[in-house]
Order: structure tokens, then sequence, then C-alpha cells
């Protein structure tokens, strides 16, 4: 039935052949249309896995009490010194605020009015006495550079050191590393370079740690998920705002940008590199094998314009079906180029077989309708029923692709049985005068059949024995190794990710209060995956009465200097003087001291010596490397010295929201003991995790139940894909032993390679492990070709045409997916490669193993020839059939 209603179709195409044409080219206008002016792609990634499950149910719970979790840009200022940083990071945040089109928040975690004012309450209290020491001893030098900030000022506080050094009050020796940071500052500017200097380095003696030379703005955007990028035109205007300050000019900072926002964004520009470029490649790549495969430029021509027609109508009927594509289900134009092409090719190659045979185009076009319609339709079956066992699972992204493709290759189908024919009864291409096989391939087909026994046994010998290495292959969970790690998102988040104030890697619970809150955080801190535990009550710093006495002595001493009388500003003669007489100081102050600050004398000497010589542009930024810092130190100061008691109550509401609810849940955050870029390091934390609290949520939560997802998801799509298949191939060949003879040469080519992806050293990921279930698609659907040639008799199997077809469908189909494998995007071009590594293993399956595991041909049923209709007589050419009938 199914065979006489396909010839009947191809009858009635041929016979209408440019109505048939003309209906399809209706079709395709239309479907296009409707696709361009609705196309859409949603790229919130959050919408990827099901919202029903019971952890992204937490996620969105927990999203919708404390928002910003998932819409944020996070932007980096770093600077040569923490002074420049923080003058830098409040200059551009003050700018974002005033922009309310592009931006809903702007924050500056850890910043802001109250930690600028109570930021020495938070340290302990011998950090607090030694800091008070160091600042009360400072007094004079404070006082003398307040009142005179310029060069005149340092040379003058210059000579207060060198005072203390001929009292005996300080040793040169300990003035030496001061001496060599401000030499470095001068000899930078003199050469050119950026100069910067650091109080802060200067009174703790230390060198700033990475953490202490970045701040952090989080802004909340507006987006666009209708486009590709939903917060291009935000980041834009945080860029455009660095420049137009002049952050890198005025104050050295760097700003780069984070977050899941901006990481999205670069992922789909990441996507789009070179995609033009690949695509270009491709279609050249893919014309070429077409050519040899085909030999005529008309047939080109007809199977490419019955890819495009079919693909134009799936992407219409996709987009009706879903509303908008997402980042994973974008793909079905790559997939249905790759295997839908192959549906085409194997109608044209089997018209040229029967072309050869029959002088006469209807015939040979009836004639390969009768030949190739079932094993077409069951092959195009069981690869749409591979796509669409993609539908019911949990990972909504793959899902909607699964629905999509799944219906596109049937529409391949379909149009591969009526357009292409009457494609080909318009143009009408040339007959074929040569044989299609591959007589070539006669002594493999020969050896094949008397050594089939070593091949089977061979080939399933060296599965066995790869066996083993199936317990070496791995899947990363970590979505991070997905991306780019070159782009700037990327690179600053696992820059980012070891700092604890980031909480990249936190995991929350949700305590219903205070109480509970308390228990909760005591729980977290004796669990050994845990580093550190923050609640709303770690806002609250303990031994406050004893710290606030330490600040309020300190401020008597130091708030006096810090608002001193103002001295008239210098001239640049005056400075030149002062630069003369500090280098004399230092000169001086050289003799009968030997040692490390005698060195540091000289090197500084020599420096100031050099910069009264320049010009005046230098002096002046010399000046500002030294002075802009001071005066941010000198402002923060005078906020610290402002430090009043806290208690839950004083606590500023914009932080109180940020860890608890309206109705009084609070928010516990856990951050992991560890290697944070250590995937298996994050997967210990989430479970010990979960296991002490069930409800907790966070990134790496997210990253382990994300995997169990995908995982579960493409567990299930296989089974269904097999029982799906096994059930189509059984209504189809009637045969239990039929049906193994299809899957076994596909589940082997599918252990094989596994065993290659452990060789390699290819992990699993979200990405590439869709092609485990396509492979059963598409694997299937060459066995089917082989399979329903052996019953019907036929013998010299790869020296055939059908052997053509199948590796040139099969490289057609290696390419489009090698365009993905050549992808800038990691988890794009992992996914290609598998896709590509998967297809060369199971053509070779098909092509060399299915042969010799077949054996002779065992005929099952015996086909009656139709009748030819009047216009249909045949016109065979007077040689023997080939090998190939």
């Amino acid at each position: 039935m199914l065979v006489s209603t396909i010839v009947r179709t191809v009858r009635f195409c041929i016979r209408h052949p440019k109505a048939v044409v003309a209906l399809y080219l209706v079709l395709a206008v239309a479907a296009g249309v409707y696709a361009a002016r609705n196309f859409a792609i949603d790229t919130d990634v959050n919408k990827l896995i099901s919202p029903a499950l019971d952890w992204r149910q937490r996620e969105i719970a927990f999203e919708k009490s404390f928002p910003g979790r998932f819409d944020t840009i996070l932007v980096v200022v770093d600077a040569p010194t923490p002074e420049l940083a923080a003058r830098a990071t409040s200059t551009l945040a003050a700018r974002l605020k005033q922009n309310t089109v592009a931006f809903r928040g702007v924050e500056e975690p850890g910043g802001g009015p109250f930690f600028s004012r109570n930021g020495l309450l938070f340290q302990s209290v011998e950090e607090l006495e030694a800091t008070a020491k160091g600042l009360s001893q400072a007094g004079p030098l404070v006082r003398t550079l307040g009142g005179d900030p310029n060069l005149r000022g340092l040379v003058q506080g210059l000579s207060l050191v060198l005072s203390g050094v001929r009292g005996n009050m300080v040793q040169l020796d300990a003035a030496a590393p001061a001496f060599d940071r401000a030499a470095e500052t001068i000899e930078d500017a003199l050469a050119g370079r950026p100069a910067s200097f650091s109080w802060q380095a200067l009174m703790t003696g230390k060198e700033p740690a990475p953490e202490d030379l970045r701040r952090f703005v989080e802004v909340r955007p507006v987006l666009d998920y209708t486009a590709l990028e939903p917060g291009a035109a935000a980041s834009a205007a945080i860029r455009e705002a660095a420049r137009e300050l002049d952050l890198a000019g005025q104050y050295q900072a760097r700003v780069r940008l984070t977050g899941p926002i901006a990481m999205a964004d670069e992922e789909f520009s990441t996507m789009q590199t070179g995609a033009v470029r690949d695509m270009v490649l491709t279609i050249v790549v893919v014309l070429g094998i077409l050519w040899l495969a085909l030999r005529s430029a008309k047939l080109i021509f007809a199977v490419y314009a019955n890819m495009f027609v079919g693909l134009s109508m799936t992407a219409a009927i996709g987009l009706l079906l879903v509303d908008a594509l997402n980042p994973i289900s974008v793909a079905f134009a790559v997939l249905f180029i790759g295997l839908g092409v192959d549906f085409g090719i194997q109608f044209a190659v089997r018209y040229r077989t029967e072309r050869h045979e029959i002088d006469d185009l209807k015939t040979a076009l009836v004639a390969t309708a009768r030949r190739i319609g079932a094993p077409l339709t069951l092959a195009a079956s069981a690869v749409a029923a591979a796509f669409l066992s993609f539908t019911p699972t949990d990972y909504s992204g793959i899902s909607e692709l699964g629905k999509i493709a799944g219906i596109g290759m049937l529409i391949a189908l379909i149009t591969s049985v009526t357009l292409l024919p009457a494609l080909l009864k318009v143009l009408n291409p040339p007959g074929e005068p040569d044989e299609i096989g591959y007589r070539q391939l006669a002594p493999v087909d020969r050896f094949l059949e008397r050594h089939r026994i070593a091949v089977v046994g061979g080939t399933a010998l060296v599965a066995l024995l790869g066996a083993p290495l199936l317990y070496f292959l791995t899947f990363d969970f970590n979505p991070i190794n997905l991306r780019n790690k070159n782009v700037e998102s990327v690179a600053t988040l696992l820059d980012l990710r070891a700092d604890p104030n980031i909480g990249a890697n936190a995991i929350d619970v949700l305590a219903p209060n205070a109480a509970e809150a308390a228990a909760a955080a005591e729980k977290l801190r004796s669990l050994p995956e845990v580093a550190r535990v923050m609640t709303l009550t770690s806002f609250v710093p303990s031994d406050q009465e004893q710290k606030l006495a330490i600040v309020e002595g300190l401020k008597k001493v130091l708030g006096p200097a810090l608002s001193p009388r103002m001295m008239p500003t210098p001239s640049d003669a005056d400075n030149v003087a002062a630069l003369r007489r500090g280098q004399d100081l230092l000169t001086q102050i050289q003799v009968d001291r030997p040692g490390p600050g005698a060195e540091a004398s000289a090197r500084l000497a020599a420096a100031l010596g050099r910069l009264a010589e320049a010009g005046q542009a230098t002096r002046q930024a010399v000046e500002a490397a030294f002075i802009v810092p001071l005066k941010t130190v000198f402002d923060q100061w005078r906020d610290l010295l402002e430090a009043q008691p806290i208690s839950l109550e004083t606590l500023p509401a914009d932080l109180v929201r940020d860890w608890k609810t309206p109705d009084g849940r609070i928010r516990v955050e856990a951050t992991p003991k560890g290697d944070p870029n250590d995937t298996e390091v994050l997967r210990s934390f989430a479970e010990a995790m979960l296991t002490a609290f069930p409800t907790a949520t966070g990134a790496p939560i997210s990253i382990l139940k994300s995997g169990e997802t995908v995982v579960s998801a493409f567990i299930h799509a296989g089974i269904y894909a097999l029982v799906s298949i096994m059930l189509l191939l059984w209504i189809v060949l009637r045969r239990f032993g039929d049906v193994l003879l299809t899957l076994v040469p596909l589940l082997l080519a599918g252990v094989l390679t596994l065993e290659f992806c452990v060789i390699i050293g290819m992990p699993m990921n979200f990405a590439n492990i869709i092609a485990l279930p396509l492979l059963l698609g598409v694997g299937v659907a060459f066995k089917i070709y082989y399979i329903m040639a052996w019953r019907a008799g036929q013998t010299g199997l790869l020296q055939s045409s059908l052997t053509r077809a199948v590796i040139w469908s099969a490289l057609t189909t290696a390419t489009a997916f090698g365009s993905l494998w050549m992808s800038s995007h990691p988890g794009t071009s992992s996914m290609g490669e598998l896709l590509a590594l998967s297809l060369v293993t199971t053509m070779c399956f098909a092509v060399l193993f299915q042969p010799a595991l077949m054996g002779p041909p065992r005929v099952i049923e015996k086909e009656e020839p139709s009748a030819p209709e009047p216009d249909e007589t045949p016109a065979r050419k007077d040689h023997p059939v080939s090998a190939a009938e």
C-alpha cells in the first residue's frame, strides 16, 4: 500500500509538473514571508529547562523574593591602586544612575554610604587598634598634605619623615619601601608610562591584593528578549559612559562586563562569529559533494531547490508551533540541511540508476518511486522519531528542537516524492550513459562475502575489548566549559569566582524567620564543604562599643588634620624649588647611613632631580598620580571617622532587601571551600548543601540539577527513539531477526563512537549529547536502505548505486555538522564534532559491517511490477541488469 501510494503520487506529480512546482513555489514564498515576519528568538536561557521541576520552582520563587539574580550585568572596574578603583567606580555608578532608560537599577555591592561610614567596625579589634596607632602617628603628615595637596606639600611631607630619621624616631631603612614606591611612580611618569601611587599600600605596608584593586557596579538593565543579544543596548550604554568619563585616562581604570546577561549576549555573539564564513564554506563543499554524487547541474539544482523549499516550510511551521525559537531550537536549520538533503540524494541517485537502465524520464521516475519509496519513508520516519523523542522531556530547549526538526524530516520526505520528481520532469536532465555504482568495490564485496564471519566477529571483538574505556567516559556538568573562555564576560567570571564577595558560586537557604536563619547559619558553618556563611546579622559587627571608642579616639587625633587650613596654590617655579629642596634633603640623609634606606633615598633623589628638570606637563602628571588618590583616601577617612552604632533596625533598607523579604523570611548564604573552578568541588558542595537543606538554591545546585535533567532527558529520548524505531522496523520488516540486523550495527556504532570519545579526550556535555539519540535516527536510516535492498535480493551492495547514495549523503550531512564543529563557540563546536564523528562511524558500519552481517540475500517477497501507464512504455537498454539491481 505504501509503495503504491508513493508511486501514484509521483505519477501525478510528473503528469502535472508545472502545477506542482508552482504550488510549492507559492507555499515556499508564503512560508518564507510568514517566517520572516514572525521570526523571533527568545534568548532567555532560563527557559531552556522546564519550570515545572522542583528545583526550578525554587529558583523562580527565590528570584521573585530577591530579584536580579538572573537579569544583571556586573560591571568590574580594575585600577592600579585601590584609591583609583574606588574613585573610578563611584564616578561611573553616579553616571549610570542618571540613565533610567537603559537601566532599571544601579548598585555598588559593598559600597554606598553605609559601608563608607562603618567600614572600620567590620575589622577585628586587633586590626582596628593597629590601624588607629599607625594613623595617629601620621597626623602631622596628614595635616601637611591635606593643607598643601601638591608637589610642594609632598616634599614638605617628605621633610617631616626625614626629620624623624635625623631625630632617630624613624629608621631610614623602614622608609625604604615608601621611597621606592614614590621613585617608581616618578620614573614611570618620566618614561611616559602610566603612573600611580597607593597611599593605602603606603600606610598598610602591604601590596594590594587583586580584590583590593577592583570594585563592582551591579546593573539591572532593560532587556529586549526578542533580540539575539537582549542586553546589548545596556552594555553599550555602560561602555559609552566609561568612555565619556575617560576612566582609562583619568584613573587608569579598565571596565569589564560579566554576569548572566553579559555572558548570554557574548555567547550569541560568539555563535555568530564566522557564521557567514562557515555557511558559505558549507554550501560550497556541499555543492562539490553533490556534484560528485549526481554529476548533473540540473539534478543538483533540483535537490537544492527541494531542500530550500522544505526548509522554508519547516521554519514557518516551527514558528507557528513554538511562537519563538530558543538558543537551541534555532539549530533546526543546520540539522534540516544536513539530514533533509539525504532524502533528495537518495531519490536522485536512485533515479540516475533507473535512467541508466530505462531511457525514458517518466518511466525512470516511476521506477525510482517504486524502488526507493518504502526505504525512504521508513528512513525519514526513523529520523523524525529520533527527533520527536525529545518532545516529552523536561529539557525544553531540546524539546522544541525535536518538535520542529521531527516535522521537518517529514516535510523533507514529502517534498522529495512530490516536488523533486516534478522538478526533474520540468528540468529534464539528460540520460545516464554510465553505470552509477562503484564497480571498483567489487573485490571488497567478494571479500566481505568470503570472510563475513571474521569481519563480524572481529568488529564485535574490537567493540568488546574497548568496552572498559566506557568507564572513563565523563560528563562535563559545568556549563562554563561550553563557553568561549577568551571572551571578556567568561574570562572575567573565571577571574572573580574565587572572590567570596561576588557570590558567583554561593548557595542560599531561605529561612522563615530570624531564629531559623541563625540555626541554619550555625549548621552550615559545621559543614566541611562550606568556607563562609553570611546572613543579615553578618552586617551587625561584634564588639561595637570597644571599636566605636577606638574610632572616637582616632577622630580626635586625625579629624583636625583632615580639615587643615589650606595653603595658597604654588606656581610651577615653587614646585621646582620644592623638588630641588627634596633632592638635597635626600642626598644629605644618605651620609653615614648605608643600607636599603640609603639606596632608596638615592633613587628617589635622582627621580626628584630629573622631575625638576622635566617639563611642566610631566610635573602635573606626577602631581596627579600622588594627589588624586590622596584626596580619595582623605575623603574615605573623613567618612570612616563618622561610624555609628549598627543594629538590625538601623541597617539600610536596600541592604535589608537583599537579605530579608517583606514577610520576614531571611536569606542565608554559603560559599564553597576549595577551588571554585573545579567542577567536583562545586558538585560536592551542592550535594552537601542539598543533604543539609533540600530546599537550598544557587548556581552550583543549578549546575548539578541541570546536568541531571539533561542526562535524564537524553536517556529518555534515547529510549523513546529506540522503542519507536523498533516499532517502525517491525511494522515494515515483520521479522524480529531483520529488526536485529538493522539495530545491532547501529548499537555497535554507538559503542565505538563513545569509545573514540574517551580515546580523543572528548567528554559528554550539555551540547554534544544531542548526537546520541540522533545517532539512532540517522544511523538506522542508512541501515534501512541496506536491509530493504537485501530483502529484495540485491547483491554486490558496495558496488551498487545505493552505496554511492549513502556515502555522499553521509558526507553531505557530515559537512553540515562540520560547519558546527568550526564554530568559535565551544559548545556548538563540541556538538558538531561528536555529530560528525558519530555519523562517520555509523556510515562505516552501514557500508562495511552491515553487508557482512546480513550475508547472502533472503528474498522475503517478490515485488510485482506495476503495469505501466499508456505514456510510460519502458525503454530499457539491451544489456544485462547491473549488480545494482
